[in-house]
């Protein structure tokens, strides 16, 4: 990589952000495309985090991503959210226009690219997820938006839950979806909710390397044998859900293809060049056979 004094700089802020891959993706797809940019991981926590953004803003990044724990609080530091966005309440891509910072959301995104690339076919269909986060948020709007039929979203009942609430009234309103929120606790009501779902989404943390030996389901019998069980974490590519849904013969989508995919949009906005799937394909495969 060659930095110059007009090489414009991305940030990831986040914590933790040492396990992340995309600062290796993304420089790698800018080196490849000889491109003058260069992608930077910065571990910020809640208390940093005005500060950070007003540095963003200060040194003229072109733009950021943004992951746990700031997606629903960086929202408040930026002058413009997109809908989706701010539907969700927060925002995992930041694009800097002359000092204007608008918040974008891409994971709702990347996640239904995932499912198409994986072949699942989604449009009427019925999707549960665990989780009323940030980026599950953004992928029940998201599916809802490409015709989903009826989402039921489990959480239990913390900060999430009423926004949550809030958040199924208005795709039940604005696009028509049967979207439900129910208490996490309630397990008969999750275990009944996914024996008719097409698709199962863990949407939370959980399986990550600090919660290994945790999964947003109690055990297998939660599974029927047509259910497509998904996750949102990459690493590890299985999960304890993946693989107790692999081992009961359901097929299985890790979170590895809405990394990729939540990628597409925000390249475009901060290079104006078209995201090279293919390459970022291959740069991510070897970023995830190394991973710790």
């Amino acid at each position: 990589m060659k930095i110059s004094g007009k090489t414009r700089l991305i940030s990831l802020l986040g914590s933790p952000v040492f396990l992340s891959k995309s600062p290796g993706m993304l420089n790698g797809l800018f080196d490849a495309l000889d491109l003058d940019y260069a992608y930077v991981a910065f571990d910020v926590g809640l208390d940093d985090l005005e500060a950070a953004v007003n540095g963003l803003r200060a040194m003229k990044f072109r733009g950021s991503n943004v992951t746990m724990p700031l997606k629903s609080a960086v929202c408040q530091y930026l002058d413009k959210l997109t809908p989706a966005a701010e539907m969700a309440g927060a925002a995992n891509v930041i694009v800097n226009d002359d000092g204007v910072l608008t918040g974008h959301i891409s994971d709702g995104e990347g996640y239904m690219m995932s499912l198409a690339d994986a072949g699942v076919a989604y449009q009427g269909k019925k999707m549960t997820i665990v989780g009323a986060g940030g980026a599950a948020t953004a992928v029940a709007i998201q599916a809802a938006m490409e015709g989903v039929k009826t989402i039921s979203v489990f959480n239990h009942r913390d900060a999430f839950f009423t926004s949550g609430e809030h958040t199924a009234a208005r795709l039940r309103d604005q696009f028509g979806c049967n979207a439900q929120m129910f208490d996490l606790g309630d397990l008969d009501r999750l275990r009944a909710e996914m024996a008719d779902s097409d698709i199962f989404t863990n949407g939370t943390p959980l399986g990550m390397p600090a919660t290994l030996d945790q999964a947003a389901v109690p055990d297998a019998g939660y599974f029927h044998p047509d259910l497509v069980v998904t996750d949102l974490v990459y690493i590890p590519l299985e999960t304890k859900l993946l693989r107790m849904a692999r081992e009961a013969g359901n097929r299985t989508v890790n979170g590895s293809g809405m990394q990729l995919f939540q990628a597409l949009p925000a390249f475009k906005m901060w290079t104006g060049q078209d995201f090279p799937v293919g390459l970022a394909r291959e740069i991510q495969a070897g970023l995830l056979a190394v991973q710790s």
